[in-house]
């Protein structure tokens, strides 16, 4: 995930979706907007599940050249040959991922609002960190303040993550101190996938 002017869109599955339909409308949002990589989020934890929706959307991810990560799941990255994997836990899975997947597959790492998660993430080969929310109700309420992402932009080289309760306004405010967004239920539950992130992007480069 190199870093471009401009924050990048990293696109999120929605946590249960029709493999009969979704890929079908992941590729229309593919082929109408630049998206840095795509991370499958299933809720499930059915190892079949994850592997049959892991396969059908890698497929449409890679006909875009995205790069394909999975939450969590290092073994199936491994043996699905994914693109890398996205953590939740913070630093501690990090090295563990890294050794398992070679230095070439992109480890992720989730460190929620904190400062010294993030930091320790990066010190174990995360290639980048996600924090969030940043707004809304999600999880125990506590949010990811954009003081956090512009003392992040400051000191910190490896790219750094917005995601959860993502709008236009908040969008502007980030966009100068974070390299990406990850963008999921904000546009999946719209009627027009596209048309939402189209308008997410362009209040990026108003930021």
């Amino acid at each position: 995930m190199a870093e471009q002017d401009g924050p990048q869109t990293y696109l999120i599955t929605p946590p249960e979706f029709d493999l009969g339909r979704f890929p079908d409308t992941l590729a229309r949002v593919l082929d109408g907007a630049e998206i840095a990589c795509l991370r499958l989020s299933l809720a499930t934890r059915d190892e079949d599940r994850l592997t049959r929706a892991a396969d059908a959307l890698r497929e449409v991810a890679h006909r875009f050249d995205v790069a394909l990560v999975i939450d969590t799941h290092v073994v199936l990255a491994e043996r699905l040959g994914l693109d890398g994997v996205h953590l939740v836990d913070g630093a501690r899975s990090v090295r563990a991922a890294r050794k398992a997947l070679g230095a070439d597959a992109i480890v992720g790492s989730y460190a929620a609002q904190s400062r010294h998660e993030g930091m320790n993430a990066g010190e174990a080969g995360a290639d980048y960190v996600s924090f969030g929310p940043v707004a809304g109700s999600l999880g125990d309420g506590a949010l990811a303040e954009p003081a956090l992402f512009e003392w992040w932009s400051q000191v910190i080289e490896l790219p750094v993550v917005a995601e959860g309760g993502l709008d236009l306004d908040i969008v502007r405010r980030l966009s100068p101190i974070t390299d990406f967004f990850a963008i999921g239920e904000e546009i999946w539950s719209a009627e027009d996938p596209l048309a939402a992130l189209r308008d997410l992007q362009a209040a990026m480069q108003d930021g």
